[in-house]
């Protein structure tokens, strides 16, 4: 029997398709937000002097590269969000900004130590402590290196962030799987959703690519 395809599902629900997708741009940009900061704490920590911060900031790093997302965000819904009464949404957020968190402090140390030393050395020689040679001195420079990876890291987290519908984020994945589930259109309605995500992601590479040649230009 050959496969019949009826492409009305699209524009027949083109509104549910949309609340997902902005749900979904809306969980991966909180989650990026909340990543930023952890990424920065965690990447000077991993680079710290003192080994035992050195350390847990490391183990935090390869436990969370180590783990699968869909493990850490059942995790944090079932076990931990049941403690913080926290909820699909911010399980979701959390579980997303917490693994992200773990590139963005690899992404930062490489910054810093793509800093030549001896602007360090030439910042403490001037009379600056360690903290203030680090936020005047070294962190300016090592952000605008770090800025194009970490637009990346957030087509990343968008792509990531189809796996929240395993915790009943009504996303645009979980909107889809609904969608096929009372439709029986899985061929009209994954090919749509794909299209969604690549039009995303192929935008904000393309911006990414501008800024970086400006930046290039501009150096």
């Amino acid at each position: 029997m050959v496969y019949q395809t009826d492409w009305s599902v699209i524009p027949n629900n083109i509104g549910l398709f949309l609340e997902g997708l902005w749900l979904t741009l809306e969980i991966s940009a909180l989650a990026l937000l909340f990543s930023i900061p952890i990424g920065i704490i965690v990447g000077l920590l991993r680079i710290s002097r003192n080994k035992l911060v050195s350390f847990i900031a490391t183990a935090y790093i390869e436990v969370m590269r180590g783990i699968p997302l869909l493990v850490l965000l059942l995790w944090i819904f079932f076990v931990l969000g049941q403690f913080l009464s926290l909820g699909p949404y911010w399980s979701a957020v959390l579980g997303l900004a917490t693994f992200s968190g773990a590139f963005v402090a690899e992404i930062v140390r490489a910054g810093i130590q793509s800093v030549p030393k001896g602007q360090m050395e030439a910042a403490r020689s001037s009379g600056m402590k360690y903290s203030q040679a680090m936020r005047l001195i070294i962190l300016p420079q090592a952000f605008r290196k770090v800025l194009p990876p970490l637009a990346s890291q957030f087509i990343i987290l968008i792509k990531d962030s189809s796996l929240v519908s395993v915790i009943s984020v009504v996303d645009l994945t979980l909107v889809s799987k609904n969608l096929v589930a009372t439709s029986f259109r899985s061929l009209e309605v994954w090919t749509f959703v794909a299209l969604l995500y690549f039009l995303i992601t192929f935008t904000l590479s393309q911006i990414i690519r501008y800024f970086e040649k400006k930046y290039q230009v501009s150096e």
